[in-house]
């Protein structure tokens, strides 16, 4: 017992720091809220340094080999460390002085709690009370949010929730019937030897709740609504933490399952639908957030094929957790950059901005760029990854796939940043718009760490 609480000291971290902030909230004027944005700022930061501390330890597991303390692990909750003191710090500059600024920051802190959960769990059950973790503050912190579609969008989030939940939980229970346990090691002999119908059921169904959490084909519809209707700092959060420990848990199911030839192949067809949804409605938008909501599904799309790839290419695992973390800074960066230039909603509303704001411009097209995946940003390796090990998993029709979603991508990020750059009458040059200096100030940080990512990890995976 005592081994396995130590072994998840990380997430017990965030759980205790989530529970103070609350006690501290309530007791803590409206006004003096930044001392509760402090203690979960310093919650994270004690939580990295155990995340170290396990990382640099052997691998292990916890409570009966329910939860796995390894690398993957260890990468993830750096990750998610790391996109935790991003949204803090954009959470504290947006909703500074709101009537629930303290139940955001512990919201945000029982969320990343409940994807380390998930992406770290090796069993059903634990990875249901996970996923409830994961999703219950999402909801929460999408309706708090003062918007007039926030109700809407946090209403439809919650139905297209609880509708995976459910399927979620009926898939673990159809394998359990057929395994007799919950166990991920105990899986590949239950299913085996069960009917295929009732075996590939209960396989699908898992698999499809952990789309939702992952806001990828065919549980995605909630994805652009609350992106368009909630806070920046909610978008930023759904769009990246949440797909961090589902993708991961799709591939831990996946490489416990028997039958190698089949199951890569339905996750490498989720894959392929999207990635071709999102870049093609994608191409469509006029407003910015929803936009990126988009491209966010077909990101997903990307992240699904390289773990296609895992069962049978070994270097496709590194290739995961390098494109999880290429995603997540880039992926922050624009939208710390909406945050920074809040009053433009629309594409067109950003036309000339790079005259007047030129490094925020530079940091938005840093990072555009690098979610089509252009060198040297950490994107454009794990892509180039991703193509070489699902051509060699025998995948080449996804291969192909990816690179002409990547093409097809160019499009609608290239308009965005061509508005920026282009000319204006004199009189729209007129700006009366002020830039948020901290979130530019994270978007050129996070920007920054994108290129920084890719430079080094590109060698490492060559050494590798």
């Amino acid at each position: 017992m005592t081994t396995s609480v130590l072994a998840l000291l990380p997430e017990l971290v965030l759980l205790l720091g989530a529970v103070g902030c609350l006690l501290l909230g309530s007791w803590t004027p409206r006004l003096r809220q930044r001392r509760v944005r402090a203690v979960a700022a310093l919650t994270v930061l004690v939580f990295l340094a155990a995340a170290v501390h396990g990382l640099l330890s052997d691998p292990t597991t916890a409570f009966s080999g329910t939860f796995a303390v390894d690398e993957t692990t260890g990468l993830l909750r750096l990750v998610v460390g790391g996109a935790l003191l991003v949204l803090l710090a954009l959470a504290g500059d947006e909703v500074a002085g709101h009537p629930r600024e303290s139940e955001v920051y512990v919201l945000l802190l029982l969320g990343a709690d409940g994807v380390l959960v998930v992406g770290g769990a090796t069993d059903l059950a634990v990875l249901v009370v996970g996923f409830l973790l994961a999703s219950i503050p999402l909801y929460g912190l999408i309706g708090l949010s003062a918007a007039a579609t926030a109700p809407e969008a946090a209403l439809k989030t919650y139905l297209v929730g609880a509708l995976s939940g459910i399927v979620l939980m009926l898939g673990a229970g159809v394998l359990f019937g057929l395994a007799g346990t919950t166990a991920y090691a105990d899986l590949g002999a239950g299913v085996r030897d069960a009917p295929a119908a009732a075996g590939a059921a209960g396989v699908v169904l898992v698999v499809f709740g952990l789309l939702f959490k992952a806001g990828a084909v065919p549980a995605h519809f909630w994805v652009p609504d609350a992106v368009q209707g909630s806070w920046v700092t909610s978008a930023a959060f759904l769009t990246t933490v949440p797909k961090l420990g589902a993708v991961v848990a799709v591939m831990r199911l996946l490489e416990a399952l028997p039958r190698q030839d089949v199951w890569p192949l339905l996750v490498a067809a989720l894959a392929a639908l999207g990635m071709t949804a999102g870049n093609l409605a994608a191409l469509t938008q006029g407003d910015v957030r929803r936009l990126l909501g988009w491209s966010t599904i077909s990101q997903v799309g990307y992240l699904l094929a390289v773990v296609a790839a895992v069962p049978s290419v070994e270097r496709a695992r590194p290739a995961v957790l390098l494109f999880l973390a290429g995603y997540a800074v880039t992926n922050l960066a624009c939208f710390a950059v909406l945050r920074a230039e809040p009053e433009r909603v629309r594409v067109d509303q950003w036309r000339g901005v790079a005259r007047r704001r030129p490094g925020l411009v530079v940091a938005l097209g840093v990072a555009l760029l690098g979610l089509v995946g252009t060198p040297p940003t950490a994107v454009f390796v794990a892509k180039v990854a991703t193509i070489a090990v699902t051509w060699e998993a025998g995948l080449a029709w996804l291969a192909v796939l990816v690179a002409a979603n990547t093409v097809l991508s160019l499009a609608y990020y290239l308009r965005w940043l061509a508005t920026c750059l282009a000319t204006t009458d004199q009189d729209e040059d007129e700006d009366s718009t002020t830039t948020r200096r901290l979130p530019a100030a994270l978007a050129m940080t996070c920007a920054a760490g994108a290129v920084a990512l890719g430079l080094v990890a590109g060698p490492v995976l060559a050494l590798g």
